[in-house]
């Protein structure tokens, strides 16, 4: 194992804490960083240190935003009666590059999981009741990533707002664009067939 001055092992370290980042990939961009010119690495600590002191989560939906309520939640061109839920920021960023969706959203903060420790009271579900209680959504969409805790979260918030007289939807599931029917597996093939639509 290579022996590193100690502050290039911290910045090693401070990178491999990143989502998504392992050893490799930390160790290329440390060296990126050192290779650079002062002044950009300087530029990259000062829009980090930016980001930290001006992004909040909006009152109204917890998207990321510098004003509050956010730009989606103040456009009026946007469809008040249709709600996404999403569990992340960055699905909603997901969302809004394809351009397709014009509703509201709302920011649940991850999904529920037993097993971590996350229920109901720990994601931002009690502030959907007097955002519904305005009366102008029609319909919430369930836009939970697929998977264990997101169906479980899927399931729990469709019983929750049965009761308080909404639609409620979830995104369907199923095979991408261009994937051959024998690259996908079984669960997938099956969501797809459920969710088929008459033609």
């Amino acid at each position: 194992m290579p022996v590193f001055p100690p502050t290039f092992s911290q910045l090693l370290e401070a990178l491999r804490r990143l989502p998504g980042i392992g050893p490799k990939s930390a160790e290329r961009i440390a060296f990126h960083l050192l290779k650079s010119s002062p002044e950009e690495s300087e530029e990259l600590a000062e829009a980090i240190r930016r980001a930290r002191r001006s992004i909040r989560a909006c009152s109204r939906c917890f998207f990321l935003s510098e004003i509050d309520p956010c730009p989606i939640c103040q456009d009026p061109r946007r469809d008040p009666s249709l709600l996404a839920v999403v569990e992340d920021s960055r699905d909603i960023i997901a969302l809004e590059r394809g351009g397709f969706f014009r509703g509201r959203y709302h920011v649940l903060g991850g999904a529920l999981s037993p097993l971590e420790g996350i229920g109901p009271n720990d994601l931002q579900i009690a502030q959907l009741v007097p955002r519904l209680q305005e009366g102008q959504v029609k319909e919430v969409i369930l836009a939970i990533n697929p998977g264990v805790t997101g169906d479980a979260t899927a399931i729990f918030l469709a019983k929750f707002l049965k009761e308080l007289q909404v639609k409620v939807t979830r995104i369907a599931r199923g095979l991408p664009v261009g994937t051959d029917l024998e690259l996908a597996d079984e669960v997938t093939l099956k969501l797809a067939l459920d969710g088929r639509l008459e033609v």
